[in-house]
């Protein structure tokens, strides 16, 4: 039997003496988490170095906070710039607060950066990582429902949540009123599409990023719904929220990466490391020459000449 309604939590905030805990913060966390653990696992079994994925990590949750905490600032700017705003909320990300497109992207520029220092191409990496990225942001929306925040419009379906008139959008004073679990979409969404993108990795063997842009044509699918559900104040142009132009965009370039990397890279094997990087194997054994003096082991992608001359060390390529 269906509940009547779903009860939002007392309280979003617990103390260990003067140490505060705070339920989105916790839910961001076991996000990322999960996120990292999903993605060593898939990038080691690509051939990635082991260590990879706890380094870049590093650089994407930087970055990508950074990131959409400004894409939140801008998109919900009379917060803080508004006639009652204040400037200085603008780092109290505990309270809530962070796009998911500026999240993307800053958490992409700083994967990149981390990447090149490395030498390892990124689009392995985005593939390895991009099921975790659903299963973060799935996780992350338990935050909001803690926060009693980003909920739809008002509802009679069975599954409406309970909001305290604290939480409430102005206007909705109906203490009867229940509103749309838009967390809850959002979560059943994104574990949903996670399904469908390990199918579609295995069934049409998508590889070279494609599965990263896939994900992305995935949850912006279900953002566009999810947004018109809610009621919260949003900027909006020409009568549409941001969110759903933004949505609707990247959809739409997510496609056509999505296609030309296809037709690019068809019949191409993946390659894990940039051109001129890798690990250094040494030739087991020496190989003598003619007057059976020892020639030193020479790297993987060296090649074995008439000259019995070892090549100068600076020629070597190694690991960058």
């Amino acid at each position: 039997m269906l509940p009547a309604s779903i009860p939002s939590p007392a309280q979003a905030e617990w103390y260990l003496g003067p140490l505060p805990l705070r339920a989105y913060a916790l839910a961001i966390g076991l996000g990322i988490v999960a996120a990292w653990w999903i993605l060593d696992r898939r990038y080691t079994a690509k051939g990635g170095p082991k260590d990879t994925a706890v380094d870049v990590a590093l650089w994407m949750v930087l970055f990508g906070i950074v990131g959409a905490r400004l894409y939140h600032v801008v998109s919900s700017p009379d917060a803080y710039f508004g006639e009652n705003g204040n400037p200085a909320r603008i780092v109290e990300i505990w309270n809530g607060g962070l796009g998911i497109w500026g999240a993307v992207a800053g958490g992409a520029v700083g994967a990149w950066i981390a990447m090149h220092r490395r030498g390892l191409r990124l689009a392995p990496f985005a593939d390895a990582l991009a099921p975790g990225l659903l299963v973060a942001q799935a996780i992350g929306r338990l935050g909001n429902y803690f926060n009693q925040e980003l909920y739809g419009a008002p509802t009679t379906l069975p599954w409406g949540l309970e909001i305290d008139a604290a939480h409430r959008v102005s206007g909705y004073t109906d203490p009867d009123l229940l509103f749309h679990p838009t967390f809850l979409y959002e979560m059943v969404w994104n574990l949903a599409m996670v399904g469908v993108l390990l199918w579609a990795e295995r069934r049409f063997r998508l590889r070279h990023g494609r599965v990263m842009w896939l994900y992305v044509m995935l949850y912006t699918l279900g953002r566009v719904w999810i947004e018109y559900l809610r009621i919260d104040t949003a900027e909006t142009v020409l009568g549409v929220r941001l969110n759903v132009w933004t949505s609707v965009l990247v959809f739409l370039l997510a496609m056509a990466i999505f296609v030309r990397i296809g037709r690019r890279t068809r019949g191409q094997e993946e390659e894990i490391w940039l051109p001129g990087h890798g690990p250094a194997q040494e030739d087991s054994g020496a190989v003598e020459d003619d007057d059976t003096t020892a020639r030193p082991a020479v790297e993987d992608d060296a090649t074995l000449d008439d000259d019995p001359t070892p090549a100068p060390a600076e020629d070597r390529r190694g690991e960058g």
